[in-house]
């Protein structure tokens, strides 16, 4: 072979070799893949800060009260939750509606709904509270549309057009067997051998239809929540899921204050379920309870490998989970959480001045979401600014659990318009 060809060939080689290998390259995983799972629970409607706090140990043997809460405080919370994951879906284990504040019961929780809209949820499991209104009602969140189901006015406000999430509702069944809403979802983050996808099982508690009115349930059943979990599992993975999610209304507590970032003495009606759970699973986000608590279960059941969250209630709390995912093994390598306090305004307690405090972040309000907020809170002032009666004298205020003047006092309103003996001021 002439000398220059051979020249010629030697300086081509190299290139061709890198080029050969550049698309096998770009193909082939760089390793785990990090996904955010963002978990909320029992938001309640509470468009506005619900001027309650997280407790948490001061590390001097005592407890810091942290105001907490509000809609555009917890969606720049969840906006900063985000950003630490370039990949991530924002879930929630029910009781999203109902039980709600004023501004957004009056309207049948259409503006909860739509908060959840501008914050970006993706899958949302129904909770007991969900069902108070009928499914019917709860079938129009999801689709929108101004049908009338109960006796207050649809659209009062503005047009609904529904959830922009899913639904999930694995344990809600109608008499041919088809679930009230899907049982399941899934999402795909990145493409190729890179490409990791997360299956999410959604349900409710077997118990609700002693916590809501039958007529509003009637021809549907609540299916055992362990055995529902178990049978959606391998069918997500024959689905391809490389995690597997479950979102469940259904809590515990802890011994003592809520932690939100341990689950020491951690019982419950939920216990039992967790204990029969597929392997498989790897993240339980529960509620129910208005509990806060994080921890790897495995720490009371080593037979139990999966984390479990709750974020407490009225969105005063976010919980922060990052699973590393193997795309080439289709399985979670690593995962941890931890619970972070939306805390948002100061505010004056029966007790005192409640301020901010430096030991966590402190959030702004987003501007599109307090917009929102505001328009339903001056809308319904029509019917908080209306006076309705008269006390003759001061009512009295007593902490306990027999509760205070006012309490009773519109307790027993509610048991004089209905004669329903249930009345009562408790979600």
């Amino acid at each position: 072979m002439p000398k220059p060809l051979r020249s010629t060939l030697a300086l081509l080689l190299p290139g061709l070799l890198a080029a050969c290998a550049a698309p096998m390259a770009s193909n082939a995983p760089a390793g785990p893949v990090e996904v955010g799972i963002i978990g909320l629970n029992d938001f309640h409607g509470s468009l506005e800060p619900p001027r309650q706090s997280v407790n948490v140990a001061d590390g001097k043997g005592g407890l810091i009260a942290v105001p907490a809460g509000g809609a555009a405080w917890l969606a720049s919370a969840i906006d900063s939750v985000r950003a630490r994951h370039p990949r991530s879906m924002t879930v929630s284990a029910g009781d999203m509606i109902s039980a709600s504040q004023l501004a957004s019961s009056l309207y049948l929780d259409e503006p909860a709904i739509g908060v959840m809209n501008r914050i970006g949820v993706d899958f949302n499991a129904v909770g007991n509270h969900e069902f108070d209104n009928g499914q019917q009602e709860l079938l129009r969140k999801q689709t929108g549309g101004c049908e009338k189901f109960t006796p207050k006015e649809p659209c009062a406000l503005e047009k609904f057009t529904g959830a922009t999430f899913k639904y999930l509702a694995a344990s809600t069944k109608r008499a041919d067997g088809s679930t009230l809403f899907p049982a399941t979802g899934l999402k795909t983050f990145g493409s190729g051998r890179s490409a990791v996808t997360v299956g999410v099982i959604g349900l409710t508690l077997k118990g609700t239809p002693n916590l809501v009115n039958p007529t509003g349930i009637q021809g549907l059943t609540f299916a055992d929540e362990a055995d529902t979990i178990n049978a959606a599992v391998p069918l997500l993975k024959e689905q391809g899921a490389d995690a597997i999610v479950v979102l469940i209304h259904e809590g515990g507590r802890t011994k003592g204050e809520p932690n939100p970032q341990g689950c020491e003495n951690f019982a419950g009606d939920i216990r039992p379920i967790l204990d029969r759970l597929d392997n498989r699973v790897d993240v339980v986000v529960s509620g129910h309870t208005h509990w806060s608590y994080v921890c790897d279960y495995a720490a009371l059941n080593p037979a139990k490998p999966f984390l479990l969250t709750s974020a407490g209630v009225y969105g005063s709390l976010v919980t922060d989970i990052t699973l590393q995912i193997d795309p080439v093994a289709g399985r979670v390598v690593s995962k941890k959480a931890e619970n972070v306090i939306v805390q948002s305004a100061p505010y004056m307690s029966s007790r005192g001045s409640l301020a901010n405090t430096p030991l966590f972040p402190q959030f702004s309000p987003r501007a599109d979401v307090a917009e929102y907020v505001a328009k339903y809170v001056e809308a319904s002032k029509a019917y908080t600014q209306r006076p309705i009666g008269k006390l003759d004298r001061a009512a009295p205020k007593v902490d306990g659990p027999e509760g205070d003047g006012l309490r009773n006092l519109i307790a027993d309103a509610q048991l004089g318009a209905t004669r329903d003996n249930r009345a009562s001021t408790v979600p």
